[in-house]
C-alpha cells in the first residue's frame, strides 16, 4: 500500500514556489492581455496607444481577403479534422488492440510528423505533390495545381499522428475486460466497438479532434509551402501582412483567433464532462 505525502512546503520554500508559479502565469498571459488591449487602440502604430476604437475589428469583418482566407481555413480544418480523427482512431485501435507483422514499423512511422521539423515536412509534401502531379499530368493529360486539395491532404497527414497519440493514451487506460465480457455475451465486433469501446475512448477521440482542429487552424509553415492562388488560409495571410508591414488589424485578427480557440477548448471540456457523466450513469 502506497502512502501519499500531504506535507506542504513551509517558510521560504513556500513563497519561492508561489512566486515561481506567478512568474510562469505572467509569462504566458501578460502578452495575451497586452494583445487584447492594443487591438482596441486607435493608433495606426501597433505598439502605440490612443483613444479606444473598434475600427480594426470593423476592418477585419469588411476585408474581403480576410473573409476569403477565413473560409478556406474553416473548410480545411473541418474536413481534415473529420478525416484525420477517423484514420487516427483506427490507427490507435490497430496498434493498441491487435498484434500483426510490421506493427512496430508502422508505429514508428506514424509518429514521424511529431518528430521531424515542420520545414522538413513542408519540403517533403511539396516535392511529393510536384512529382505526383507530373506523373498524373503525363498519364491523363490534365493539369493539377497546388491549392485547397494539397493543403487538405497535408493537414490530414500530420493530424493523424496527433489524434492517434491521444486516442492511444485513452485506450491504454481503458478496461479491456469490458470488451471481453461483451464478446462473451455474444456481441458482434461492431456491437462491441459501438457500445463498449467507443464510449470509453470518446473523450480521447474528442480531445484528439480538438487538437487536430487547433493545429490545422494555426499551421503556417507547411501550409505556406503547399498553398496556391486563391487558397490562402488565415494564418498564412496574417504572416503575409507582417512581411508587408505591421497593421493594428493584425491585433484584431489574432484576438479573434484566440477567442475561437478558447471557445473550442471550453466546448470540448464541457462535452467530455457530459459524456463522462452519462457513461458513469450507465
Amino acid at each position: 500500500m502506497s502512502v501519499q505525502s500531504t506535507a506542504r512546503p513551509r517558510g521560504g520554500a513556500r513563497w519561492l514556489l508561489a512566486g515561481h508559479a506567478w512568474l510562469v502565469y505572467a509569462f504566458f498571459y501578460i502578452p495575451i492581455i497586452v494583445l487584447f488591449v492594443y487591438s482596441f487602440s486607435g493608433s495606426r502604430l501597433v505598439g502605440q496607444w490612443e483613444a479606444p476604437t473598434l475600427e480594426w475589428y470593423r476592418e477585419v469583418f469588411e476585408n474581403d481577403n480576410i473573409q476569403r482566407s477565413v473560409w478556406v481555413s474553416v473548410r480545411v480544418a473541418f474536413f481534415s479534422t473529420i478525416i484525420s480523427t477517423v484514420l487516427g482512431t483506427m490507427s490507435a485501435l490497430a496498434l493498441e488492440r491487435f498484434r500483426w507483422r510490421g506493427r512496430r514499423v508502422f508505429d514508428a512511422l506514424l509518429y514521424m510528423p511529431l518528430i521531424i521539423p515542420d520545414v522538413t515536412m513542408a519540403v517533403m509534401m511539396l516535392v511529393f505533390f510536384v512529382q505526383a502531379f507530373d506523373i498524373i499530368d503525363s498519364i491523363f493529360g490534365t493539369q493539377f495545381l497546388l491549392g485547397f486539395n494539397t493543403i487538405l491532404l497535408s493537414h490530414i497527414a500530420f493530424n493523424i499522428s496527433f489524434v492517434a497519440i491521444v486516442v492511444r493514451a485513452r485506450l491504454a487506460s481503458s478496461d479491456p475486460t469490458l470488451e471481453e465480457a461483451a464478446a462473451d455475451l455474444y456481441a458482434s465486433r461492431w456491437q462491441c466497438f459501438r457500445r463498449v469501446t467507443l464510449p470509453q475512448i470518446m473523450p480521447g477521440v474528442l480531445a484528439g479532434a480538438l487538437l487536430a482542429l487547433t493545429v490545422s487552424l494555426d499551421d503556417v509553415v507547411i501550409t505556406s509551402f503547399v498553398t496556391g492562388p486563391g487558397s490562402t488560409t488565415l494564418p498564412v495571410y496574417v504572416f503575409g501582412l507582417i512581411k508587408r508591414g505591421l497593421s493594428p488589424a493584425i491585433n484584431a485578427v489574432s484576438v479573434l483567433m484566440l477567442v475561437v480557440s478558447m471557445a473550442l477548448i471550453f466546448g470540448s471540456l464541457l462535452l467530455q464532462r457530459v459524456i463522462s457523466r452519462e457513461s458513469s450513469l450507465d
